[in-house]
């Protein structure tokens, strides 16, 4: 099994038991981290993440990754919040933050450029659309790389 095909597995595995919790599932990485490899679970909600709620959902998902044997390498698991920052891949990521700022790269030039930032205007038929510089930049979701809130302080 690849990475990918693992962060994909583990989400189809992880994400009913994360919204029984009332929690959303933000992101899963796995990754290699010099020798070991990491298995990283991302979780939020709209008042923020307690460290219980970490706790709680690790209990549960170690418990299901070691049974459905997806892991065969010796792993660390981290479940933690995505962080001010978090990461925005999906319609409603986009559409939660409409109104605020955002950087964005995409894996393809559009309009001859790969990275952008502005403010997130629409998101809607999985197209984001991003005000910049007073002129509306419409980025396909599929098109992008990777996409965060810019935080002002």
């Amino acid at each position: 099994m690849t990475k990918t095909s693992i962060a994909e597995s583990i989400t189809a595995i992880i994400e009913p038991v994360v919204q029984e919790e009332s929690l959303e599932l933000v992101d899963v990485e796995y990754k290699k981290m010099g020798k070991t490899w990491t298995l990283r679970i991302y979780i939020d909600k709209d008042r923020g993440i307690t460290v219980e709620d970490c706790q709680k959902v690790s209990h549960q998902i170690a418990d299901m990754i070691e049974i459905d044997e997806l892991i065969v390498n010796p792993f660390v698991l981290e479940v933690s919040s995505p962080g001010l920052d978090r990461p925005l891949k999906k319609e409603k990521d986009f559409l939660r933050y409409r109104g605020e700022p955002a950087e964005v790269k995409t894996f393809s030039p559009i309009e001859n450029r790969r990275n952008f930032q502005g403010i997130i205007e629409d998101c809607k038929d999985q197209i984001l659309y991003l005000k910049e510089d007073g002129a509306s930049i419409k980025i396909p979701l599929d098109t992008i790389a990777k996409a965060k809130r810019t935080i002002e302080f």
